[in-house]
């Protein structure tokens, strides 16, 4: 018999102290395992607040436009308005809806020759437009006016 078998069958059968190192070895991997699954579920993503309501411009709606809510800190919620104004599930993130709880600025724009009334640039990049989300569900109406100067369409800025 090899010296290594005969010390492994003195060892197991003497003191038990291999049957020992290997349950050991098993349950250091088995906590690894449940730590790195554990570990999955955290998220460094912010509390978030289900947004919805109408967009209208001088009372009529406002169609294919971008709304966009970008909180003081954090990343932008984009969404776009339906035929008759509305919107709702805002994405935060790819198959993430919602826009961050607490104060966020809405700025409008369009897509890049998309067809649609001007938007002011009060409505746009430089909005004025403050909201603060709270966590549950939100309902904020907007109804914008066409006075002043034309906001530039360009793409909504990504943290």
């Amino acid at each position: 018999m090899p010296a290594t078998l005969h010390l492994f069958n003195t060892l197991h059968r003497k003191s038990g102290l291999m049957l020992s190192l290997m349950t050991l070895i098993r349950v250091v991997l088995a906590c690894q395992v449940v730590f790195l699954f554990a570990g999955c579920g955290s998220s460094d993503q912010p509390e978030l607040g289900d947004v919805s309501g109408t967009v209208t411009i001088d009372g009529k709606p406002l169609a294919g436009a971008i709304i966009v809510f970008k909180p003081d800190i954090g990343r932008a919620a984009t969404g776009i308005t339906d035929p008759e104004g509305k919107y709702d599930d805002l994405e935060y993130l790819y198959g993430v809806s919602g826009a961050k709880v607490g104060p966020n600025t809405v700025s409008f724009e369009y897509e890049i020759g998309a067809p649609g009334p001007p938007i002011p640039s009060k409505y746009g990049g430089n909005s004025e437009l403050k909201v603060d989300v709270k966590a549950g569900a939100n309902t904020f109406d907007f109804s914008l006016d066409s006075s002043g100067p034309p906001a530039e369409s360009t793409p909504p800025a990504v943290d």
